[in-house]
C-alpha cells in the first residue's frame, strides 16, 4: 500500500469505520458464548477488560482462565463475548473512539492495518520481545508480518490462532471409486472430481461451498478464486475490476460448480453449515479453512480418521491459500497495558495450548500460530493427518502478492481497506441470489461495479 494512500486511511476512517467493518464472520468461526459484563471502572493492574469473538477457541479460553491465569497472577478478566458481526462493530467503534472501556480485543490481520495506521493499537514489539518466556520467534513469520504497521513495521497484535484454506476431501470414497486427489490440485481438477463423485453411486454431493452472503462468508473462498484465475476487487490505482472479464468468470465457476456439484441449499450454506454437511457424511469434497481439520478430527466426529488434504485449487497462480489470524489488540487508551500483556502472553503461549490439549482435548488447541505446536507429539496424535497440510498452507500464503497484478492494499480473501467489507457484502447479496438461480452472474457483477465505483470515487482523486 503506497504511503500516501495510507495516510488517506486516517483521514476518512472515522466517519466510515464502524459501518464498513460490521457484517458476517470470516473463514473458521464458530457458534456459541454468551455475553459477558466488563467493568469499565476495574482497579489498574487487577482487572482488564476484553472484548472478543464467541468463536469455540474464545469459550475455551474464558472457562479455563479463572481457575489458571486469575489464580497464579491475581488479574481478573472480565469477558464480553459478542457474534463476530456484532464483536467487529463494537470493536471498530471502541477503538475508533479511543474511549478505553476494553484495554484487549480480538482483531485480525484485516483491522490491524487500518487500526495501525491511526493509532488506535499498542504496539507490541518491546512487550513480545522483553518476555523471553513467550518466546515471541517461535510464532510462524507469515503471521507477525501480516500483524505489523503498513508504515512503521511495528507489530501490533498477537495471534491466538492462526489458519490458512485448503482441499478437505473423503479418503474412503475417493478410494471407493478408483478416484485420487492431487497433492496440488487445479480448480479444473476440482470440478471434473466433483462431476465424477456427483455422478456416481456414491450417494454424496462432489463438493460443499460457502454461498452464504458476507464479506467472511461467501467472499472468503471466492476471493481467493478470483486471485487465482487473474481477477482482482481494485488494481495499484483503485480502479474497481468488480464486472471484469476474470472476476466474471471467476464467479461463474464458483457459482457453476456449486450449483451442478454441491449442497443443497448452498446460497444460506456458510461455514458452519459446510462443517456440518461434512461432518454428517454429505459431501465428498470441501474447499475451506485449515482450522476446520480439527472438527472433522474430533473424538466425537462420525468422519473421523476417513478424510485427507491437499492443497487449496488454483488456475493461474501458484498459491492460492488465504491467511487469517484471530489476534490480541490492546487498545491506545488503555490504562492497563501491562497487565494486558500479561493476559495476552498466557492466552497465545506455548503453555496455553499444553493446558488446551490436557484440559479439553488436543484436537481443540489454538493452533496455526507456533513452530513448537508441530512438534509436539501429543498434539500430533490427533493432528498428524492435517497438520503438516496447514503448515505448510500458513507458510505459503503470499497477503502481499496474491494474484496475477498489483494490489494497493494487502490481504488473500480480503483486502485490508475501510470499505472492503461494506463493499463485498454489498456484492455477497447479489451472488448469493445468483447461486440460489435468482439473478445471473454478469448481472449481480456489474451491479457490484456500480458500488465499488461509488465507494471507492474518493480513492479517484
Amino acid at each position: 500500500m503506497k504511503t500516501t494512500q495510507r495516510r488517506r486511511f486516517a483521514a476518512i476512517m472515522g466517519g466510515t469505520l464502524t459501518t464498513t467493518l460490521a457484517l458476517t464472520a470470516c473463514g473458521g468461526a464458530g457458534s456459541g458464548g454468551e455475553d459477558g459484563a466488563a467493568d469499565a471502572g476495574a482497579e489498574e493492574g487487577g482487572s482488564i477488560n476484553v472484548l472478543m469473538v464467541n468463536n469455540p477457541q474464545m469459550i475455551d479460553l474464558e472457562r479455563l482462565t479463572e481457575e489458571h491465569f486469575t489464580a497464579e497472577t491475581g488479574i481478573d478478566v472480565n469477558y464480553t463475548v459478542l457474534p463476530e458481526n456484532e464483536v467487529r462493530d463494537t470493536i471498530s467503534q471502541e477503538f475508533a473512539s479511543q474511549a478505553g472501556q476494553y484495554d484487549v480485543a480480538t482483531i485480525s490481520n484485516y483491522e490491524v492495518p487500518i487500526f495501525a495506521g491511526n493509532d488506535w493499537l499498542q504496539p507490541v514489539d518491546e512487550l513480545a520481545e522483553g518476555d523471553e518466556a513467550f518466546a515471541l520467534d517461535d510464532i510462524l513469520d507469515p503471521l507477525t508480518e501480516s500483524l505489523r504497521g503498513p508504515d512503521d513495521g511495528n507489530l501490533y497484535g498477537i495471534p491466538f490462532y492462526g489458519e490458512s484454506s485448503f482441499t478437505m476431501y473423503r479418503e474412503d470414497i475417493f478410494e471407493e471409486l478408483g478416484l485420487t486427489m492431487p497433492e496440488n490440485p487445479t480448480w479444473d481438477e476440482i470440478a471434473d472430481l466433483a462431476e465424477e463423485i456427483d455422478t456416481s453411486d456414491a450417494g454424496v454431493n462432489g463438493i460443499c461451498l460457502r454461498g452464504l452472503p458476507g464479506w467472511g462468508q461467501v467472499f472468503a473462498p471466492l476471493t481467493t478464486v478470483v486471485n487465482t484465475f487473474g481477477g482482482t476487487w481494485v488494481d495499484e490505482d483503485w480502479n474497481p475490476q468488480v464486472n471484469s472479464p476474470e472476476f466474471v468468470e471467476a464467479t461463474e465457476f464458483y457459482v457453476d460448480l456449486v450449483q451442478e456439484h454441491g449442497q443443497s441449499g448452498a446460497a444460506q450454506a456458510g461455514f458452519t453449515e459446510c462443517l456440518n454437511d461434512m461432518t454428517q457424511g454429505n459431501s465428498a469434497m470441501w474447499y475451506d479453512a485449515t482450522s476446520a481439520a480439527g472438527s472433522l478430527e474430533a473424538d466425537d466426529s462420525p468422519v473421523q480418521g476417513q478424510m485427507g488434504y491437499a492443497a487449496a485449487p488454483v488456475k493461474e497462480t501458484e498459491n492460492s491459500g488465504w491467511l487469517y489470524a484471530w489476534s490480541w489488540g490492546i487498545q491506545q487508551a488503555s490504562q492497563n497495558q501491562e497487565d494486558a500483556w500479561e493476559f495476552i502472553s498466557w492466552a497465545s503461549s506455548q503453555e496455553y495450548e499444553e493446558l488446551v490439549g490436557e484440559e479439553i482435548g488436543w484436537a481443540s488447541v489454538p493452533a496455526g500460530k507456533r513452530d513448537s505446536t508441530y512438534d509436539n507429539d501429543q498434539y500430533l496424535e490427533v493432528a498428524a493427518p492435517f497438520a503438516e497440510e496447514t503448515r505448510s498452507a500458513i507458510e505459503n500464503a503470499q497477503p502481499n502478492d496474491p494474484g496475477l497484478q498489483p494490489r494497493p492494499a494487502p490481504g488473500i480473501q480480503f483486502m485490508a481497506f475501510p470499505e472492503f467489507a461494506d463493499l463485498a457484502t454489498r456484492v455477497s447479496q447479489d451472488v448469493s441470489s445468483a447461486i440460489a438461480g435468482q439473478t445471473s452472474v454478469e448481472e449481480a457483477l456489474d451491479d457490484g461495479q456500480e458500488t465499488a465505483e461509488q465507494l471507492l470515487e474518493s480513492y479517484q482523486e
